[in-house]
């Protein structure tokens, strides 16, 4: 039956491989839906309260990129790969289509920094929450619009068809890269088969960027099948999705930082804050503060829809008071529950590492590579929110949703508690250490847990 499941995805791999042209014009028609739903809402009325999927193209728009685009495309990661960034991504499709009509010029030294795709997520997380990203269109052009033409103008000016932006600065490209971890099949190396090939060598264009003789994962990979059966040595292969988190990937402290900072604090805050009574609390102490102090200028409303939401003919308009509050609540998930993430992966690994301090933080990076399940479900959670809000609205029934996003945050962290256990294990310490390690890497999930059974019960 494996040998069978090998032929078939094999064959598979052959047929993207042998179809570009044709995945070609598949990406060309996704870029005109997506222009179109990105720019045309932009020119019509907002939609009222009896708006509706069927009736009104705004909200079309916005179900199609926020109820099912964005939550779906993070659920395609760990079962298949990045086959979204490879098959249909608009972003990937121009920068490449820009890269092969541009400059050419070498990749700078800046854009090459560990950092940026943590960065870039937490730059564009808050900001779309500033502009109320998932409400207006004008905020989805300055998001998603500014984030195509930045990858375009990279495109142009960077490599030669080479997807340069998806490689160092998509926003998305490290959430993408972790999800991908878990997918359950891979491009294999064969390294034997590459020093002796028995075929015709012929160039291949690997547009990701990903070293293809030293390719071990499927994280940078974009699945699109142009390297299948390059040198008789690369092959499209099942595998365990536990097998690279445990085997393969060791981390780095921007990837563990993304993972507990980033996906299990930036994000949860971005989410959590409009239904926080606590968010309302500190608003209401701040502005009896400013107005005992006669500040008054924070409780003005007055900066532009692309600083802070303003669309007064709705009565929707942050003041500056407002912005701050979210930056406030952000930072405070990023320290309580991020930081607690970290802490229990920190304290774990120093009571089942035996090796120097100096190397102690490879161990940290090593073990947070099993919390990526937790971490994905939660940004999934968060934005499928705004798809259950979208199917309300329509009248759907959703007294389903809530045993299924809890059986869905329990399976994901006890498959992250699993991985943690299989990591610890291959550490030589004794069973007593390893328990304790294992409870402190639980305990480290406890406030990630409660974030959402607050968010999703209690509020």
């Amino acid at each position: 039956m494996a040998s069978a499941l090998g032929r078939t995805t094999a064959r598979f791999a052959g047929f993207l491989r042998d179809h570009a042209p044709l995945l070609r014009k598949l990406q060309w028609g996704i870029v005109a839906i997506y222009a179109f739903l990105l720019v045309v809402p932009v020119f019509l009325p907002l939609p009222g309260n009896t708006a509706s999927v069927f009736n009104n193209l705004t909200v079309l728009a916005q179900f199609a990129f926020w109820g099912i685009w964005w939550p779906f495309v993070l659920v395609s990661m760990p079962l298949m790969g990045r086959a979204w960034c490879g098959w249909f991504c608009p972003e990937g499709m121009l920068t490449e289509w820009a890269s092969e009509r541009g400059q050419g010029h070498a990749i700078p030294k800046w854009m090459r920094w560990g950092g940026w795709p943590f960065v870039a997520f937490a730059l564009t997380t808050v900001y779309g929450q500033l502009v109320s990203v998932y409400q207006y269109p004008l905020a989805v052009l300055a998001v998603l619009g500014g984030s195509t033409v930045a990858a375009m103008i990279v495109g142009y000016r960077y490599g030669r068809s080479k997807r340069v932006w998806c490689k160092y600065l998509c926003p998305v490209n490290g959430v993408f890269n972790l999800l991908a971890k878990l997918a359950p099949w891979h491009y294999k190396v064969d390294e034997e088969a590459w020093r002796h090939p028995v075929i015709r060598i012929e160039p291949v264009n690997c547009a990701p960027l990903v070293p293809l003789r030293h390719m071990k994962g499927a994280g940078d990979c974009h699945m699109c099948g142009r390297c299948s059966d390059y040198r008789g040595a690369i092959a499209l292969t099942p595998r365990s999705p536990e097998e690279e988190i445990v085997d393969v990937a060791h981390g780095d402290g921007w990837q563990t930082v993304l993972i507990c900072f980033g996906l299990m604090g930036v994000a949860i805050g971005a989410f959590l804050w409009s239904a926080s009574p606590w968010f309302v609390t500190f608003k209401q102490w701040a502005a009896t503060w400013l107005i005992e102090h006669d500040v008054t200028w924070p409780l003005i409303d007055n900066a532009p829809w692309f600083i802070l939401t303003h669309y007064p003919e709705v009565n929707d308009s942050f003041s500056w008071l407002d912005g701050l509050g979210i930056l406030v609540f952000v930072g405070g998930a990023v320290l309580c529950v991020g930081g607690a993430a970290f802490l229990g992966l920190w304290l774990a690994d120093r009571i089942s590492s035996l090796a120097q301090p100096q190397s102690r933080l490879a161990g940290v990076h090593k073990l947070a590579q099993s919390l990526i399940p937790s971490a994905g479900i939660g940004v999934f959670l968060g934005l499928s929110a705004t798809t259950v809000t979208l199917l309300q609205h329509e009248g759907v029934r959703t007294g389903w949703v809530a045993p299924l996003r809890f059986t869905l945050l329990t399976l994901a962290v006890l498959w992250s508690l699993r991985l943690a256990w299989r990591v610890l294990g291959q550490r030589p310490v004794g069973l007593v250490r390893r328990a304790l390690s294992w409870l402190l890497v639980g305990a480290g999930l406890a406030p990630f847990c409660l974030a959402w059974w607050l968010f999703f019960v209690a509020w």
